[in-house]
């Protein structure tokens, strides 16, 4: 039975950390392998940071014209897709700034080149981009995606999202889609067989009420479409940015509480979505780890050179080694399983509680155990 919108604001109020994480860690279990944690090896590229939105919290976007914006060269990107290759990796994360001047042909023609070059998935343009997209190039929304997907898109990052909420949106991000714009970009998306991922963005202006608001219109669009791959809570820092500073909140990011607790809600209500991701980089690794513990099946991925999270705050290392993933999930007493954008097997490494337990075969989906 699905919990309700008041019985996750109750659990928002608790101060029962570890009952909140146990009740989070049963729906897991019915989801993933529990023996199992999952990462990949992956890299975020950030091919501008123009930007016309000027969003409050964002510490990484430059105004056009400004003399520290880019657009990264083909080549450039090039060698960071093949640095990622060589690296074992599987995925980039291709990301940036909405930029007035770049129509859909710029996009179309580096996808092409990037599938013809390289054997990567492509987890690309969040729905804001795509909004940008469609709206600088005079098309619909229907055929910004289809052409993006012919191109060679692969699957759509879940960033933009915020907090689902236009007052809220208003106060931190005035200039970028709307709610409704938003899920409509994931809506279409899946519609156009891409799947995609769901982000939530706390800690700064929204309530407990607008959170349990956010999760609830994730839950109805997985209910309707299916297509969201995973949820990622993402911890707002207010370092280097404007909401920081009017907030009074200069280096005061989320609690390691909240975290976890944001985290086991999560799993708890969208009992329709798979796999639940905490991202390192905002809240620290080896809270990540403990995180394990709270309904989290994915330790996000290697991430190499990110700079969005960073320049807002975030002091974790630009980039995590296998070594380092490999020992936060064996230190969590979990089977360390490496997994590509889509969550198949890549490879499967040693069970650390030795009692044999092992993990899906490559090219499998990771599943919950037998």
């Amino acid at each position: 039975m699905r919990i309700t919108q008041e019985e996750a604001l109750e659990l928002f109020n608790s101060d029962d950390l570890i009952g909140i994480g146990m009740a989070a860690n049963e729906v897991r279990r019915k989801k993933t392998d529990p023996r199992v944690a999952t990462y990949q090896i992956d890299r975020n590229i950030n091919y501008t940071n123009f930007c016309t939105e000027y969003c409050s919290f964002c510490a990484f976007y430059r105004p056009m014209g400004h003399k520290e914006g880019y657009i990264l060269p083909r080549e450039v990107i090039f060698d960071k897709i093949q640095e990622t290759i060589d690296l074992g990796g599987t995925g980039i994360l291709f990301q940036g700034g909405l930029h007035p001047d770049l129509k859909i042909e710029w996009y179309e023609d580096l996808l092409r080149a990037i599938k013809a070059k390289f054997n990567i998935w492509c987890h690309c343009f969040s729905a804001p981009e795509i909004t940008n997209i469609a709206e600088v190039s005079g098309l619909s929304l229907r055929d910004t995606i289809a052409r993006l997907r012919d191109a060679g898109l692969d699957s759509i990052p879940g960033g933009g999202a915020e907090i689902l909420d236009d007052a809220v949106r208003h106060r931190i991000s005035r200039l970028k889609c709307g709610t409704n714009e938003w899920i409509d970009v994931h809506r279409t998306a899946h519609q156009l067989g891409i799947r995609s991922n769901c982000t939530m963005l706390y800690g700064h202006v929204e309530s407990l009420e607008d959170r349990i608001e956010h999760l609830s219109m994730l839950r109805s669009l997985q209910d309707e479409t299916g297509g969201f791959l995973a949820y990622i809570p993402l911890a707002y820092h207010p370092d280097h940015n404007e909401l920081g500073a009017t907030l009074g909140r200069e280096g005061t990011a989320t609690t390691g509480f909240d975290d976890l607790r944001n985290l086991a809600v999560g799993r708890l209500y969208l009992d329709n979505i798979d796999h639940v991701k905490t991202h390192w980089i905002m809240v620290t690794p080896f809270l990540s780890q403990t995180a394990l513990a709270f309904g989290v099946d994915d330790l996000e991925g290697t991430v190499v050179r990110e700079k969005i999270y960073h320049e807002a705050g975030a002091h974790t290392a630009q980039g995590m080694s296998l070594d380092q993933i490999l020992r936060l999930i064996r230190g969590a007493r979990k089977v360390p399983v490496e997994r590509d954008s889509f969550y198949q097997v890549v490879r499967t490494f040693d069970d650390p509680s030795g009692d044999g337990a092992s993990a899906s075969s490559p090219g499998t989906t990771v599943a919950a155990a037998a």
